[in-house]
């Protein structure tokens, strides 16, 4: 058996995200979002699910809170709903929104954890939509009254912010691929949005420093890893312009006041560019605090000019998989989290996401998913490797507390420590759970 000793002071926690954990989609002055349009367009997500009711949290969030505190969780990721702030995105702030985070920061606080705060996870106010969404310039500027309300309000209490989550999905994924709200499919709209969505990050971080609040913000981009399938060049240069397009395509102006050239190479050639306008990129590279990350799974890829955007093609190699058919590969986060230091730096990293979908269900009041846990050591140990290799890694929030609405997957795929009854809205804590707890207050993993 090797033991793996974690540093004194690291931050252990776990993450959920408003849309598919609050419910309560039409109470407490609560607008619709992006995501109650597109969960209620026919054929967008399985089995017509939306996050109406998802995990009832919104009523719940005490019974949330106590499952943290006996896991020993020194951190809670959540994230914020614009619309439940600013039902129509901007002019009125709804104090009963405001009220409700309140009594969740509160009750963090008082249970000892720490609120790590996302204030954009993709529920874009519909009404905002309606003017063009973040296809429109101004809604950057929204979402920066949108942020200023939430520092006023919560200056003091939250020390820890995100300004977005996962861009490339709030972009690309949803803009271009199409598979998330609001569904479209055209790259120069993508690629429109991404830059709003740096320009809105941009003025955010400017805001945050201008207000000399105490705490520390960054951003939490996906962390896509990509080996290639042979040492052609060829091979090699796709899987580079695969893990720069979720990851580097975001950190880049940031850190560089630039964006990643062989991407825009890629964009050019498909009749798309960046709206860039004077000041933009000064905007964007104001200095973060942490680099967030989200991390599942890696691929195998190798060069095909018939396989779209990238001309990747992402090899079957056989490898294990969750059940949402992501191959299983620690060996990537190791390898990604290298990257990024060698690339960006020392600047502190918390993983903000990490996790495995296992749709294991109760039997006889007890969840048994043994392979999320197998999951999870594998890449503990893989956390663990980076550490010990100098990567400023200061802490780790496992996706998810709960099983949720997942997206345009509706409610088939169950990511949680903990069991989810949609029904009654019971939770069960699963073996993972009781495993991982066993880490967060210890400190130490063995295997």
């Amino acid at each position: 058996m090797t033991t793996y000793k974690f540093p004194s002071g690291f931050s252990w926690g776990a993450a959920t995200a408003s849309y598919q954990i609050e419910g309560a989609a039409n109470e407490g002055g609560r607008a619709p979002s992006i995501w109650d349009t597109f969960s209620k367009t026919p054929g967008r997500v399985k089995n017509g699910d939306t996050g109406d009711t998802a995990c009832d949290s919104y009523h719940r969030y005490e019974e949330d809170i106590q499952l943290l505190k006996e896991m020993g969780a020194s951190t809670y990721r959540f994230s914020i709903a614009w619309p439940r702030i600013y039902p129509q995105g901007r002019g009125e702030v709804n104090r009963e929104g405001l009220d409700y985070y309140h009594r969740l920061v509160d009750g963090l606080l008082a249970a000892g954890i720490e609120p790590f705060c996302t204030l954009y996870h993709w529920d874009l106010p519909q009404a905002l939509q309606d003017e063009g969404g973040w296809d429109n310039r101004a809604t950057a500027d929204a979402f920066v009254e949108f942020a200023r309300t939430m520092f006023t309000e919560f200056g003091g209490k939250i020390k820890k912010w995100i300004t977005f989550n996962e861009p490339w999905c709030s972009s690309f994924l949803s803009n271009y691929i199409g598979v998330h709200a609001p569904g479209f499919t055209d790259l120069q709209l993508a690629v429109n949005v991404a830059h709003h969505t740096l320009l809105a990050h941009g003025k955010t971080v400017e805001l945050f420093r201008s207000l000399n609040l105490e705490g520390e913000i960054g951003i939490a981009p996906n962390i896509t890893w990509s080996v290639p399938y042979s040492s052609r060049p060829e091979d090699k240069e796709v899987c580079l312009r695969r893990i720069m397009w979720t990851f580097d395509y975001f950190l880049d102006p940031i850190f560089f006041g630039h964006y990643p050239q062989n991407l825009l190479d890629v964009f050019a050639k498909n009749g798309a560019q960046p709206p860039v306008q004077p000041g933009d990129m000064e905007l964007i590279q104001r200095p973060i605090d942490f680099i967030g990350g989200n991390y599942y799974s890696a691929s195998i890829d190798r060069y095909n000019p018939d396989a779209g955007l990238l001309e990747n093609e992402e090899m079957n190699m056989g490898y294990e998989r969750t059940d949402i058919g992501w191959p299983l590969d620690p060996v990537g986060f190791y390898d990604s989290l290298k990257y990024i230091q060698n690339k960006y730096g020392d600047l502190p990293i918390y993983i903000t996401e990490n996790g495995a979908c296992i749709n294991n269900g109760p039997e006889e009041g007890r969840v048994h998913d043994d392979r999320r846990t197998h999951y999870l050591r594998q890449h503990l140990v893989s956390l663990h490797r980076a550490i010990n290799d100098g990567v400023n890694i200061k802490g780790y929030m496992a996706w998810s507390l709960l099983d949720n609405f997942e997206w345009a997957e509706g409610y088939n795929m169950r990511f949680g420590l903990v069991y989810v009854n949609y029904e009654t809205f019971e939770r069960i804590p699963k073996d993972s759970y009781y495993w991982y707890s066993n880490i967060v207050k210890t400190g130490v993993l063995e295997v």
